[in-house]
């Protein structure tokens, strides 16, 4: 991962530079700021600078070194990832290693990866993952060795607020008194929840959202979209870049998804019951992660009528097709119903990512809508 692999942040990235060049690089730093900012990707190409053989007049990582070919296959080997898991028995230690695979397929997948992503790599969309102490044990006893072909070792580590009380307690002292060829650098969602004993003992740098204009240049340099589809997806994505390419892979599947959505509306406005049966054994065939991707775009859509019906069209970004049809629809969705329709769509999500039955619980959304739309 090099500097200029990731849109904006110039500011940030001068910083950064200045730290290694200057030989100023704090042993414990936090880049915080909100998901989706490309915080991971900043820490992962700072790694990459200073272990570079050979950095180039306008600061950045070469990319041809030999560090620089074992950062980018993620094997350099001074370089540590920790992040949290989810421990597979009560009983088992847990560390970073054993998910390292799902871990670097996540930042192959998308370097703007965010929670919600790891949850689903994990297979375990409800599950709480942290970083334990046997974590914390692990990477003892890894920087407690020389560094083998760098001047620094660097643990990388990814959302420090989910460390348990008794992990960073174990990390504390190396935090606070490393050695002297050693560096933390992390990255936080949020911040806040952070413990204090930790927090305290790092130089911080805080990385700001991106503009709307800078999400909407980066999808449509990335994946081609027009001006207006890229604006569109920008306004949605709040600078979230991850979320914006989460909706540019739903994009794709809009029109299947609209199809399935106004199949839902109409049938359930006609209280057609048995149509809404073979309805609900449609969507379940689409499969449990696409599932989910349909649950997210009725929110969605659910959400765009609302504001529709409000009278506010400067907050909406619906396409054509979907234009088409809540210009007659938006009706429907109104101060009444549009949260309990949320929640409908949120409870089956849960479930749904629970293995639940997925015929019963498309079933149920659709016997609830039907009641909801009368209101």
């Amino acid at each position: 991962m090099k500097f200029s692999d990731i849109p904006g942040h110039e500011d940030v990235k001068r910083r950064l530079r200045d730290m290694a060049d200057k030989g100023r690089i704090p042993h414990a730093l936090l880049l915080e700021g909100p998901a989706g900012s490309g915080k991971f990707a900043l820490a992962r190409a700072f790694a990459q600078y200073i272990h570079c053989e050979d950095r180039t007049p306008d600061g950045d990582s070469c990319g041809r070194c030999p560090s620089c070919l074992q950062h980018e296959a993620f094997n350099q080997i001074d370089t540590y990832f920790s992040f949290p898991i989810v421990k597979k028995s009560s009983s088992s230690s847990a560390i970073s290693d054993d998910y390292m695979t799902d871990f670097r397929d996540l930042l192959t997948e998308n370097q703007f990866m965010d929670f919600e992503s790891w949850l689903l790599k994990l297979d375990n969309i409800n599950a709480q993952p942290l970083i334990y102490v046997s974590e914390a044990n692990e990477l003892l006893r890894k920087l407690s060795l020389t560094a083998h072909s760098s001047r620094y070792k660097i643990v990388l580590m990814w959302l420090p607020e989910r460390l348990k009380e008794d992990a960073a307690n174990k990390l504390l002292k190396l935090v606070e008194e490393p050695y002297a060829d050693t560096l933390f650098i992390m990255t936080s969602d949020n911040s806040r929840a952070i413990l204090p004993t930790i927090y305290s003992r790092t130089q911080r740098i805080g990385v700001k959202r991106y503009s709307d204009a800078e999400v909407a240049g980066y999808m449509a340099a990335r994946y081609g979209l027009d001006a207006d589809s890229a604006a569109r997806i920008s306004r949605l994505a709040a600078g979230n870049v991850s979320e914006a390419t989460k909706l540019i892979s739903l994009s794709k599947e809009s029109d299947e998804y609209l199809q399935l959505f106004m199949e839902l509306m109409r049938k359930a406005y006609t209280r057609d019951v048995a149509s809404l049966k073979a309805w609900a054994a449609d969507v379940a065939g689409l499969g449990r992660e696409r599932e989910i991707k349909f649950l997210e775009y009725c929110a969605r859509m659910v959400r765009e009528n609302f504001i529709l019906n409000i009278h506010t069209p400067d907050l909406n970004c619906l396409n054509n097709s979907e234009m088409a049809f809540s210009a007659r629809f938006s009706p429907f969705i109104n101060e009444r119903n549009v949260l309990k329709i949320f929640k409908t769509l949120n409870d089956a999500k849960a479930d749904i990512a629970a293995n639940a039955n997925a015929k019963l619980v498309n079933f149920d959304v659709a016997i609830k809508t039907i009641l909801l739309l009368k209101q």
